[in-house]
């Protein structure tokens, strides 16, 4: 009970820090198979939906295009341009867990100093790369004490940015979970299960306890993976990494339909608020069609998130509005 009590104290503190979490209750607290809550959790927002549904014909057009074009048979991959994935074991590890805890914030990247040629993640993972390269690893203390002054400095940004007191706030939730231990001990304590690791992750920080969908607890296992810093033998159970990209490229190419006032809010630049029931239907719905498109092709969920994540890069796609919301949660 005290262990619960910490978590909620801990929730309510970042609750009046941050924008976009839900209040305790809300959603499923994060169980050991925290991948199929998600997918309870997003079948029962999906069934009740109102703004959000799944054209099941679009779906069905969209995995035969998209299997054509490669998504049943190009591997997932982190790209080392923009990742720290040239260091030993160890620092590699270090990085990726330090690059989670402040992988959100999509909602205030059209306000973020740009790399040339870079997205917002893009421009954070990379700036995050170089300090690496460069100076290595923040020890455990030092991230427990890191201000907002100094990611701001790492990351290329203005210290009076939102974000940058946010993504202190994360580092230092990082430093005290990591406590006196080294980042691979972290792996080292999931015994081989991407989906410990995740629930881990879940009650231990609260920018990490996404009720109901769980993105970052969930993507963090996924790139330690993907970097060979892991083996997991559930990692195929992940679900996708819900946020606001994949959706949008499942609208833009047809498989998710927009009530139209909810279209035009977004076609409008406007922001969804953090927890709304647009906002969390969105993000069920590319759930559940990924579910659909990972039986039809043939490929786990979370490979299906990075191929889509991936062509979401392109310019047809940047050209038209995403959902923006204002979360610590993607």
């Amino acid at each position: 009970m005290a262990a619960l009590d910490r978590h909620a104290r801990a929730r309510g503190s970042a609750q009046e820090e941050a924008p976009g979490l839900p209040p305790p209750g809300d959603a499923p607290l994060p169980g050991d198979d925290l991948p199929e809550l998600v997918r309870r959790y997003c079948r029962g927002i999906v069934a009740a939906a109102r703004y959000v549904t799944i054209d099941e014909s679009g779906l069905e057009r969209a995995a035969e295009r998209w299997a054509q074009e490669g998504l049943a048979s190009d591997p997932p991959a982190l790209d080392s341009d923009d990742h720290f994935l040239d260091g030993g074991r160890s620092e590699v590890c270090a990085y990726l867990l330090t690059l989670d805890a402040i992988n959100f914030g999509s909602g205030w990247f059209p306000t973020l100093r740009k790399r040339p040629g870079r997205s917002g993640y893009r421009t954070i993972a990379s700036a995050l790369a170089d300090h690496f390269r460069a100076h290595g690893p923040w020890s455990n203390a030092e991230l427990r004490a890191i201000s907002a002054e100094t990611v701001a400095h790492v990351l290329g940004q203005d210290p009076e940015h939102p974000l940058m007191a946010l993504f202190a706030r994360a580092l230092r939730d990082l430093g005290a979970f990591l406590g006196e231990r080294e980042p691979l001990a972290v792996v080292a304590s999931a015994d081989g299960s991407a989906k410990r690791l995740a629930a881990t992750l879940a009650r231990a920080m609260p920018f990490f306890d996404d009720r109901g969908f769980w993105k970052r607890a969930q993507i963090t296992a996924n790139d330690l993976a993907l970097a060979s810093v892991a083996t997991f033998g559930d990692l195929d159970d992940l679900t996708i990494f819900a946020d606001n990209l994949v959706p949008h490229v499942l609208r833009v190419d047809g498989v998710l339909r927009y009530d139209p006032a909810l279209a035009a809010r977004i076609d409008r630049g406007e922001p969804i608020p953090a927890n709304s029931p647009p906002e969390r239907e969105i993000r069920a719905a590319a759930v559940c069609a990924c579910e659909r498109l990972a039986a039809l092709v043939g490929r786990p969920p979370r490979e299906i998130d990075v191929w889509l994540w991936n062509r979401g890069q392109d310019r047809r796609y940047k050209a038209r509005p995403r959902h923006r919301t204002r979360t610590v949660f993607y």
